[in-house]
């Protein structure tokens, strides 16, 4: 079918936007002439702005509707928005009760889900069990394209700067000297208390980075402010640059693509430097590794050697600090690795 007006339903998080961004340039592949709009959160939706392959950004204002007062003063109006918009194919890439809500108030005839949808979604909508159902969740996303017909062989992640996004991120670039410096982006904190690495093992890895010839970049929201100075007490007189709740969200992914490689556990800003291309060390525990690690091969994944892995536990329940268990000296090797990879091919390219 030839669908002309088209909503993705994907509201939240940060690394779930990232991972869902290629449906996007996929329907826009499938359906160059269509109408294609996306209902996103604030913070997430930050990233989607100025992108080609979207018609229409609706930033969903979550705020307005926790409340019983919130509902009775903008729910009418909201069904009335979103019903006006006469879309005729909605993809529902949350699967949870929040974007059953507004998939099923649009009142769209067709309404696809992906496969492992819960609270409801596949109530009101299709599920799709397409040929990636028990692999990553970027390709299991984008197998709800495929069942329309799509042809996908590499995701496209696709993140927009203006010109003026791009130079304020040069600006913080020169402000603190890192302009053509090797620099190493490092997300100190995670949104579950047992994604976040210790940061007494930041701080060493920090002078570790350091003696090798490069400047150790620390990042993160304000909820990580108290963890870089943790950082920065333990980390002995070493300079690590402190962006922590610096950047704008598109300016961050500017200064992530620009760094030799990226350091973090199961975050917003990980999945990030999937878009940008930058190489990942990533520390996983309590995360579903094979469905939920960075993207594609350009990383290296640290998964902490416990029985109790991949436990989705947001705290341990055993009072474990979980990736602990992962040494400094592990980050610091793969890193080694990471850079003897990008040296080789940077050098295959001038050859």
């Amino acid at each position: 079918m030839n669908y002309k007006n088209i909503l993705i339903v994907k509201l939240s998080a940060i690394g779930d936007i990232v991972n869902a961004i290629p449906v996007a340039a996929a329907l826009r592949e499938l359906y160059p002439n269509a109408r294609i709009t996306w209902i996103a959160e604030k913070t997430g939706g930050a990233l989607l702005k100025d992108n080609p392959n979207l018609d229409e950004l609706i930033i969903f204002e979550k705020k307005k509707f926790t409340s019983l007062k919130g509902l009775r003063e903008n729910l009418w109006s909201f069904i009335k928005f979103i019903r006006s918009k006469k879309y005729d194919l909605v993809l529902d890439i949350q699967g949870l009760f929040k974007s059953t809500v507004i998939t099923s108030l649009t009142g769209a005839k067709e309404r696809l889900v992906f496969d492992t949808a819960r609270e409801g979604s596949n109530i009101f909508s299709k599920r799709v069990v397409g040929p990636n159902a028990t692999g990553h969740v970027v390709e299991r996303y984008l197998d709800v394209v495929r069942h329309l017909g799509g042809k996908i062989d590499k995701p496209n992640f696709s993140v927009f700067l203006t010109l003026e996004e791009a130079k304020a991120a040069k600006q913080i670039l020169k402000d603190h000297d890192l302009i053509d410096k090797r620099y190493v982006v490092m997300a100190l904190g995670a949104g579950w208390p047992n994604k976040v690495w210790p940061q007494e093992y930041f701080a060493e890895l920090s002078n570790l980075i350091y003696d090798m010839g490069y400047i150790p970049v620390a990042i993160g929201g304000a909820a990580e402010e108290p963890l870089y100075k943790k950082v920065a007490d333990a980390n002995k007189g070493v300079l690590t640059v402190n962006l922590v709740n610096k950047t704008p969200l598109k300016q961050l992914a500017y200064i992530i693509k620009n760094a030799s490689a990226f350091i973090g556990g199961d975050t917003g800003a990980t999945h990030i430097a999937v878009a940008v291309n930058t190489p990942i060390i990533a520390l996983l525990g309590p995360t579903i590794f094979h469905r939920n690690c960075p993207y594609g091969d350009n990383n290296q994944v640290i998964i902490v050697d416990r029985p109790c892995v991949s436990c989705k536990k947001r705290g341990c329940p055993k009072g474990l600090d979980c990736l602990s268990e992962i040494s400094v000296e592990q980050v610091l090797e793969a890193f080694k690795s990471i850079m003897k990879k990008k040296a080789e091919q940077e050098n295959n390219i001038l050859l």
